[in-house]
C-alpha cells in the first residue's frame, strides 16, 4: 500500500475532502499553471495518451477526475465519440469545464457531473473507454478507483491513464526532482492563492506507485494486457489496460 499523502497536513478531513478543497481553491489558475509549468508539453502528452484509443474508436467515454476538461476536449477532437461524461469531486474545476463546454458549443457531446471516482454512479459495462489524466494519484483509495473503472467498462473496453512518474535516468532525475521540489511550489505560491497545492504535487508524485507497481495494481483490479509507456525519460507515463 502506498503512503497516504494529503494536501493539508493539519486538517482532520479525509484525503478526498482535502483534494476537493484544494482543487476548488486553485481552479481559476489551474489551466494556466499547468501549461506554464510544463512549458506546454502537457498538451502533447495528453494528445499521445488519447491516440492510444484511436484504433478502438470508442463511442461513449468516461473521463474520470476530468478537472477543467482538457483531456476530454482532446478526446473529442481526435476520437470524435458520440458522448463523453466527465466526473470530478471539485465543484470549482467543473464550473471552469462547464464554461469551456458552453463556449465551444459542445453541450450535446460533453457533459460533466460532480462525483466520486471511487464510487461511480453508473451501471456496470456502460462505457467503451475510460480515461484519466493526472488524477489517479489523488485517489484516497487507488484500488477502489481502479476497480470502479473496470466495473463501468464494457467487455473489451480500454482504460487510458496518464500520470506523473519518477524518472530514473541521470541527469533527468536530478533536474526533475529539483524542479518539482523547489520551483513548482514557488511558482504555485506566486500565481495561486493556495500555496499548499503545489507542495502537495511533488509529494503525491513521490508517494505514487508508478511503473510496474502501478501495472500490478491495474492487474489486481482485473485489467489485462496492461502496458506502461514512459514519456520524456519517465517524467510522465501512459498506462493502458483492457477489460
Amino acid at each position: 500500500m502506498s503512503k497516504q499523502v494529503t494536501p493539508y497536513k493539519n486538517s482532520q478531513a479525509t484525503k478526498k475532502e482535502q483534494v476537493a478543497d484544494m482543487f476548488n481553491n486553485i481552479s481559476g489558475t489551474y489551466d494556466f499553471l499547468n501549461h506554464f509549468m510544463s512549458l506546454g508539453i502537457d498538451i502533447i502528452w495528453r494528445k499521445k495518451a488519447i491516440l492510444e484509443l484511436l484504433i478502438n474508436k470508442p463511442k461513449v467515454i468516461l473521463d474520470v477526475a476530468t478537472g477543467t476538461g482538457d483531456f476530454a476536449f482532446e478526446a473529442l477532437k481526435i476520437l470524435k465519440p458520440e458522448k463523453i461524461i466527465g466526473v470530478d469531486i471539485s465543484k470549482g474545476m467543473l464550473e471552469i469545464a462547464s464554461l469551456k463546454i458552453n463556449k465551444r458549443n459542445l453541450n450535446d457531446v460533453f457533459e460533466v457531473r460532480l462525483g466520486d471516482s471511487e464510487k461511480l454512479l453508473f451501471e456496470d459495462q456502460t462505457f467503451d473507454a475510460v480515461t484519466v489524466a493526472y488524477g489517479v494519484r489523488n485517489f484516497e483509495n487507488l484500488d477502489a478507483g481502479l476497480k470502479e473503472m473496470y466495473r463501468v467498462l464494457k467487455p473489451g473496453g480500454k482504460v487510458v491513464i496518464l500520470e506523473f512518474s519518477k524518472p530514473k535516468v541521470f541527469p533527468v532525475k536530478q533536474g526533475y526532482n529539483f524542479y518539482f521540489k523547489y520551483l513548482t511550489p514557488t511558482i504555485g505560491r506566486i500565481f495561486s492563492k493556495d500555496s499548499t497545492a503545489y507542495s502537495y504535487l511533488p509529494e503525491s508524485v513521490s508517494a505514487f506507485p508508478d511503473g510496474t507497481d502501478f501495472l500490478n495494481r491495474m492487474n489486481l483490479a482485473g485489467f489485462q494486457v496492461t502496458k506502461a509507456k514512459p514519456l520524456a525519460f519517465g517524467i510522465s507515463s501512459i498506462y493502458t489496460g483492457v477489460k
